[in-house]
């Protein structure tokens, strides 16, 4: 009977834990009702401008980093790292955070890649958004079209697909192709220093579920209610499309590999474009504002094998 109560009073924690938020998990609710006009709670003429700047704000958080040259490990090679991030957050995007929007965020992740024959290499990535439940997953392929040369520079095009795990009510999703040039030099023995560089042109795709702003009902009252009072106040934000919502990264940094240690820093500068903002409180009167940039320091230790 003891042990019986432990499970039980186990459980109960768990269950509470599930329910737990923490200060970086985000609500995108906070944007307020797309809807606007006569019984609408909570409603915002630029709820969906305000979601469109947060999802290409929040895809440059997740794509931030590169962490290596354009050459690869070889056929018969693979890696190993542990990286760290950090990214800044403009104060003029708002990021719906559970506590205040941070002016900086911790993103550590681990990165795995394989070499394969003809220059080719895979490589996956999975990183976690410090103090919140959310992780992302990258999948990425790359070619290194020129590697190895005594003269010439090494040149590479990677193409990725990141998505973001554990963001309530928020599906999204970047897809990606950048084109890297770098160069290896011996220092002596084992050891050598690649300087490299390129620009990543990201595309951002991310959709909502459908939110219930009436705080006196439940999203399911209102979907069983066929009365416009009920369903003006549970909406979805407007889609933001792959083709239409692109970012550019810039990046640069360089590559130290000691016998199988390797250890590398980057600069990256994401331009995350611009956004239709309404001007007043007709949605359909906007005009264009340019987004802040995202920048970040990444750095990265490993075996390289």
């Amino acid at each position: 009977m003891r042990t019986f109560s432990r499970w039980i009073a186990l459980a109960t924690v768990l269950s509470g834990m599930t329910a737990y938020a923490d200060d970086n998990d985000l609500h995108i609710s906070q944007f307020g009702n797309p809807r606007t006009g006569e019984g609408v709670v909570n409603g915002s003429a630029t709820a969906n401008a305000d979601f469109r700047a947060f999802a290409r704000t929040f895809a440059a958080v997740m794509t931030s980093t590169n962490l290596m040259p354009p050459q690869t490990t070889g056929h018969s090679g693979y890696a190993l790292n542990m990286e760290l991030s950090v990214v800044s957050l403009p104060d003029t995007v708002r990021i719906p955070t559970e506590k205040a929007q941070p002016g900086t965020v911790l993103v550590p992740s681990l990165h795995v890649r394989k070499g394969l024959p003809f220059s080719l290499e895979l490589g996956g990535r999975v990183g976690w958004v410090e103090k919140s439940r959310m992780v992302t997953a990258t999948g990425e392929v790359k070619w290194a079209i020129n590697e190895g040369f005594t003269y010439l520079p090494d040149v590479g095009v990677r193409g990725h697909v990141t998505k973001l795990f554990g963001a309530h009510d928020l599906d999204l999703t970047t897809l990606g192709v950048d084109i890297g040039i770098g160069k290896q030099f011996p220092i002596g023995g084992m050891v050598t220093l690649t300087p490299y560089g390129g620009l990543d042109f990201v595309m951002v795709g991310a959709t909502s579920r459908t939110l219930q702003f009436d705080t006196g009902q439940t999203l399911d009252d209102s979907l069983a209610d066929n009365s416009r009072a009920a369903l003006v106040n549970a909406a979805a934000y407007q889609k933001v499309s792959f083709g239409d919502n692109m970012n550019q990264r810039l990046y640069g940094g360089a590559r130290f590999i000691g016998g199988a240690l390797q250890l590398g820093v980057e600069l990256s500068l994401t331009r995350t474009g611009s956004v239709d903002m309404p001007t007043g409180t007709d949605p359909s009167v906007t005009e264009s504002r340019g987004l802040p940039a995202v920048f970040s320091v990444n750095t990265t230790l490993g075996l390289d094998f």
